[in-house]
């Protein structure tokens, strides 16, 4: 039993486990983001979707596939052992992948509707001057020029990719310190 369950890891890399998590991870964040698109709630009088989505997707989110994906691989493919090392790779791959998918999906998404990223910087200047109503219009515009900059995919791709691994890893550590159960037999 115990060789079965090396060849059985030796197969099947928690990075490669966490496949499935991840791609269901990013899709529901793509989900997320063509629902926001396409109902366009007012951030004024719903300002709490925006808050609820990003505390979705960078706390509750994570931490439930990642859980998921360490209790699989150490319940369905290690016979019932994960170590805190394989939860780090487990966790760090699933939010990857899922910020990768989600990034690539953004990318085709700018590609096919530019003009979302101009559609979004007036929709922050509305929020912006409603919150700030004593905002000079220099500070308005250095704003905005930032929040531009850093949505055009090929900067918002790998910052989105960087900040999931990070959380990820994060995530992993208090995941990995409930879920590990070393295997007494592995050296």
């Amino acid at each position: 039993m115990e060789q079965e369950n090396n060849i059985l890891e030796k197969k099947i890399s928690p990075a490669k486990s966490a496949t499935s998590y991840g791609i269901v991870f990013g899709s529901i964040m793509i989900l997320e983001f063509v629902l926001m698109y396409v109902l366009k709630p007012d951030p004024i009088k719903s300002g709490w979707v925006g808050t609820f989505t990003n505390v979705l997707n960078f706390c509750i989110l994570p931490i439930i596939f990642i859980s998921l994906g360490c209790n699989n691989y150490k319940k369905n493919i290690n016979g019932g052992y994960i170590s805190f090392s394989q939860c780090l790779k487990l966790g760090v791959s699933i939010t990857v992948l899922a910020a990768f998918i989600y990034s690539v999906f953004y990318f085709i998404f700018w590609l096919i509707f530019p003009e979302f990223i101009t559609e979004f910087i007036e929709t922050m200047k509305t929020v912006t001057v409603h919150q700030r109503p004593n905002i000079s219009s220099e500070e308005l515009q250095m704003s905005m020029s930032i929040i531009e900059k850093t949505m055009l995919p090929y900067i918002s791709g790998p910052l989105t990719i960087v900040m999931h691994a990070f959380l990820g890893l994060i995530w992993s550590l208090l995941v990995g310190a409930f879920v590990k159960k070393d295997n007494p037999g592995a050296l």
